[in-house]
């Protein structure tokens, strides 16, 4: 037999195909049609007023349009106000929140922590996480009332949550042998945590925090909307005034200083790691 005429699918049978996920013909085509049924069936119940997007649509494209002339002046005191507000915020919540959150992480760490401590730790950090920032906030500004010490708290027990988690992970994840040397020096556990399992996760923490810090800002927004504090309860004064040359003003302040936090943040990160 010629090379020309040599047919590998004869020799070799059908090339080989992934088999499907589900086997069974019939139950694969059912589960497509009753996505398919059930996506159509919500559409359908969802009651949208057309009159009402028409008009949204317009003050959509006022709000757009304020973005090439944006007014800092008539309101500049409210909103700088309220911009140190959020920093402040922000800062102070960002070093509460990593300050509480690595000697949770350390416990929240299996090959650390004692079964006991491990599991306290890790259900602080899990209500921590169940919970989003603007319930929390809600809560809390019924308790304490509007301003910024219900933002606190909320960015606060939110850093907890987010830090805990990421920096536990890693000290789990951290190189054995490296702890391991120490702890076999003689050392005590306090010297076996400075010298074994912090040179590994300092630059890990480092990034974190400062991701934290850039989130935390941007929630700081949020948050006032719901009377916690910060920019957010100036920007959604304009709002509810159709104050859109204002709204975009804020909206461009708070766009520039997340940019900076991300820029330095990166260089700060090139630096440790």
């Amino acid at each position: 037999m010629s090379l020309d005429n040599f047919n590998v699918q004869t020799k070799l049978g059908q090339p080989w195909k992934r088999p499907p996920f589900i086997q069974k013909k019939l139950l694969r085509w059912t589960i497509i049609f009753g996505i398919i049924a059930y996506l159509i069936a919500a559409y359908l119940s969802v009651d949208v007023n057309w009159s009402r997007v028409y008009e949204g649509l317009e003050r959509g494209k006022k709000f757009v349009l304020a973005f090439t002339n944006p007014d800092f002046t008539s309101r500049s005191s409210d909103i700088w106000s309220g911009m140190i507000e959020s920093i402040i915020m922000t800062v102070t919540s960002s070093v509460v929140g990593i300050g509480i959150s690595i000697p949770i992480a350390l416990g929240a760490a299996r090959n650390v922590a004692p079964l006991p401590i491990y599991l306290i730790c890790r259900g602080i950090i899990a209500i921590s996480r169940a919970l989003q920032e603007i319930i929390v906030a809600i809560l809390l500004v019924a308790i304490f009332g509007f301003g910024p010490l219900a933002g606190f708290l909320t960015l606060s027990f939110a850093t907890i949550g987010f830090l805990s988690k990421l920096l536990a992970e890693d000290i789990e994840s951290m190189d054995k042998v490296q702890a391991e040397a120490i702890k076999a020096s003689g050392a005590k556990w306090t010297q076996w945590i400075n010298y074994g399992v912090q040179p590994q996760v300092m630059p890990r923490l480092i990034g974190l925090s400062i991701y934290r810090v850039d989130i935390n800002f941007r929630e700081s927004a949020i948050l006032g909307l719901v009377g916690a504090g910060g920019i957010g309860a100036t920007l959604n004064t304009a709002f509810d005034r159709y104050e859109y040359d204002t709204a975009a003003a804020i909206l461009l302040i708070i766009i520039v200083i997340v940019m900076a936090l991300e820029y330095i943040s990166g260089i700060v990160r090139a630096r440790v790691q």
